[in-house]
């Protein structure tokens, strides 16, 4: 146990996890005001559902695209300002989407929103890794689920523009104001100095602005060189994340559809997604203890185990009860594992420092990319009960995965 694990934190140290924190939640608020707003952009532009998908899915690409460069765009500006000033100009950029004349504006819009979104999300992570070390114990789990909370509040900001009838611009000229006036004072707040300031001295990257070459000299930068443990390890870090990923896509994108198919109605049917998000902010807002008490590897087995018994039963035993609550046990189950697979990434040895979150991050993304397309291809071939069964699979995946997670307990 370090002394940063027994001393209480500084002010400093707490004021900068505030600060991070409401970086997560601003960088939450942000795009979530846009999705309620879809169906009118749809009628504004006058394009099918088929159409309007295409469009959105530039979002995805552009954080593809992107979200490799975020380890060097870190350790050029240093995480705070990456996240800070990144933030600013993603709500910048969203202010484009009402002035789209068609859908392939609409969607570069959307691609560039992405791409700044994944640029952010490591940098946020990476700094909200740094807040971590001051405390010595952890603290990245409640800062995803105050994305979460970010998520739900812009979701409910854009639902109340668009039940005012609220034009487009102006909702999110204010989203925009609002959040980056936010990310403004909360950079003040957080740590200044190299990103690696908190790191034990023989760890630290000897390319990190502001600081010497180590002695010995730098090791050498090519991916080639760090070794096959710590590739294997990225390996199967960047699958749980993709799991992560795809249990996460589950109920967002299919949660809805289950429950129709089960005879809900449009009010129930929505309730999916709710529960599911409820259930993963909580686990989230309560797993950083969890995780101190009991180790990292042991709350992603019984999440996983939890999450695969949980949505198994309710595919087994099809109703609106058991499929509602199947998505809350997964929500719950996979709440702390994206958030583990990124700090375990930003602590492997012997890469660049920001290269492991980075990477993890990027696959991370290629799995929300692919998931839903995976679930529905298997839907069309069979049903939807049997593409949900991927849920079960990534549980069962993870229970054996996640003996790569150290168990060590603060």
């Amino acid at each position: 146990m370090t002394a940063a694990a027994t001393a209480a934190p500084t002010r400093q140290a707490r004021q900068a996890r505030a600060a991070v924190a409401a970086l997560f939640l601003t960088n939450g608020a942000v795009f979530f005001n846009v999705v309620p707003r879809y169906p009118q952009i749809k009628a504004d532009l006058d394009i099918s559902n088929a159409v309007l998908g295409t469009a959105i899915a530039g979002y995805s690409i552009g954080a593809l695209v992107a979200g490799l460069l975020a380890g060097a765009a870190i350790r050029r500006f240093r995480s705070a300002r990456v996240a800070a000033f990144g933030i600013v100009t993603t709500t910048i950029a969203t202010l484009a989407i009402p002035v789209a004349p068609n859908w392939i504006a609409f969607g570069a819009v959307l691609l560039v929103v992405g791409a700044l979104d994944a640029i952010v999300d490591v940098a946020q992570n990476a700094h909200g890794l740094r807040v971590q070390r001051r405390y010595g114990r952890s603290i990245l789990n409640s800062l995803h689920g105050v994305w979460s909370i970010g998520a739900v509040l812009g979701g409910l900001m854009g639902s109340a523009a668009a039940g005012l009838d609220l034009p487009l611009a102006v909702h999110l000229g204010i989203s925009a104001a609002t959040w980056s006036l936010v990310a403004l004072v909360a950079y003040r707040f957080l740590l200044p100095g190299p990103d690696d300031a908190e790191r034990p001295v023989e760890t630290r990257d000897p390319a990190t602005p502001d600081r010497p070459p180590a002695d010995p000299p730098a090791r050498p930068r090519g991916w080639r060189t760090w070794g096959r443990p710590t590739l294997r390890m990225l390996a199967a870090l960047s699958t749980l994340a993709a799991f992560g990923a795809l249990v996460e896509d589950s109920g967002a994108s299919w949660g809805a559809i289950f429950l129709t198919s089960l005879h809900a109605s449009a009010a129930v049917a929505g309730l999916a997604v709710v529960v599911f998000q409820a259930a993963m902010t909580i686990g989230r807002l309560a797993g950083d203890r969890i995780v101190d008490r009991f180790g990292q590897r042991t709350v992603a087995r019984t999440g996983a185990a939890l999450a695969a018994v949980g949505m198994g039963t309710a595919l087994a035993v099809p109703s609106v009860g058991t499929a509602l609550a199947g998505f809350a046990l997964a929500g719950l189950g996979f709440a702390t594992l994206v958030p583990a697979t990124m700090h375990a990434a930003d602590e492997l040895p012997g890469i660049p420092h920001g290269a492991g979150l980075t990477i993890v991050s990027w696959l991370l993304r290629v799995g929300l990319l692919l998931s839903p397309p995976l679930v529905g291809f298997i839907a069309d071939l069979t049903s939807l009960r049997v593409g949900l069964l991927t849920v079960v699979v990534a549980g069962i995946a993870t229970f054996g995965l996640a003996r790569v997670f150290p168990n060590r307990t603060a």
